[in-house]
């Protein structure tokens, strides 16, 4: 979404932009330059509260970006007298300005389980039949969506790197909170939603580190969740121990998983000269904080959700043969 806030920025430099956001989400947003207020919801919370809520607000206009029934309602019942989204969902009479998707865009479906298997046997055979998403275009990417969006309220729709404001003095203060050594630093992120089918095995992550480590004077920062803690832990003490450098493996290995504030896990992204990572969260943000990535698709679109601006050149995508993806 950063980009289209971006252009609708530009194009209304005196325009009051709020963003309504997960509360979880909120220190994601401070300091952007497209945004000056942030109101956030909380997990279950009644929608004609959050209603009333936005209609004290005295709106103009309300953009809603996902494509959920429940967001367009919201700004319906808070009065905002223009509602501009994407048909979807039988919402499209909640909307002033219903937009109908872009002819190329690729609009993403869950695969059952029969189709899998399918699929899965027709590659041990050696045919095709790959075939639930068209051939994508390089607009197909999920931040066009949004661009072509904002492009009604007169924003221009070329597109921009994604963007996070991160401080040069909160990337010290990380540093100095959890001890990070003053050479080169490269993340590690083995972690990721929905299981192993997003993830790249942990020992390939260590493997990759030691070779690292063998040619370079580097350390490495290991990022995740608190769901991630015992799997940061298996890579933390293979590489403390194995490593011959005679320094304590603390200033090898940083292990910040579930350690982190969202803004701690911002700077100590921007902190790193490269991430290796999975695809997940923390991939996309560290490359809108501008760090280079590695990143390993497996199961998902790197064309559809793949992070930063397409065709990036400081990024790798580096893609698995899953006969079943995306």
């Amino acid at each position: 979404t950063t980009p289209a806030l971006l252009r609708l920025r530009e194009a209304m430099p005196q325009t009051h932009l709020a963003l309504l956001t997960h509360e979880k989400l909120a220190d994601l947003w401070l300091g952007h330059p497209a945004v000056d207020e942030v109101i956030t919801f909380a997990p279950q919370e009644n929608i004609f509260r959050l209603a009333r809520r936005l209609r004290a607000g005295r709106f103009n206009t309300a953009l809603v970006l996902p494509n959920s029934f429940r967001t367009a309602l919201e700004v319906r019942l808070a009065g905002i007298p223009r509602r501009i989204g994407y048909a979807a969902r039988g919402r499209n009479w909640l909307l002033t300005e219903a937009f109908a998707w872009r002819s190329d865009a690729v609009k993403m479906q869950k695969r059952s389980v029969a189709n899998i298997r399918q699929l899965i046997a027709d590659a041990e055979q050696n045919t095709q039949s790959n075939s639930l998403l068209p051939a994508s275009s390089p607009r197909s990417h999920h931040l066009f969506h949004y661009l072509h969006l904002v492009a009604a309220l007169g924003a221009k729709p070329e597109p921009l790197a994604p963007q996070l404001a991160v401080s040069d003095a909160e990337v010290a203060a990380v540093k100095a909170k959890f001890t990070l050594p003053d050479t080169l630093l490269i993340g590690l992120n083995a972690g990721a939603e929905y299981g192993p089918a997003k993830r790249w095995p942990a020992e390939r992550f260590i493997a990759t580190a030691k070779e690292l480590r063998s040619r370079l004077n580097c350390a490495f920062v290991i990022f995740g969740g608190p769901a991630d803690n015992a799997l940061a832990a298996e890579i933390a003490s293979a590489l403390g121990q194995s490593s011959s450098i005679p320094h304590p493996a603390s200033n090898i290995v940083a292990n910040l998983a579930g350690r982190t504030s969202l803004r701690e896990l911002c700077a100590a992204l921007r902190a790193c000269r490269v991430v290796l990572t999975n695809d997940t969260g923390p991939m996309h943000v560290a490359a809108a904080v501008g760090t280079r990535l590695v990143a390993l698709f497996g199961s998902t679109s790197p064309e559809l959700t793949g992070p930063g601006l397409p065709g990036d050149a400081r990024h790798r995508l580096l893609r698995g043969a899953a006969p079943c993806a995306p």
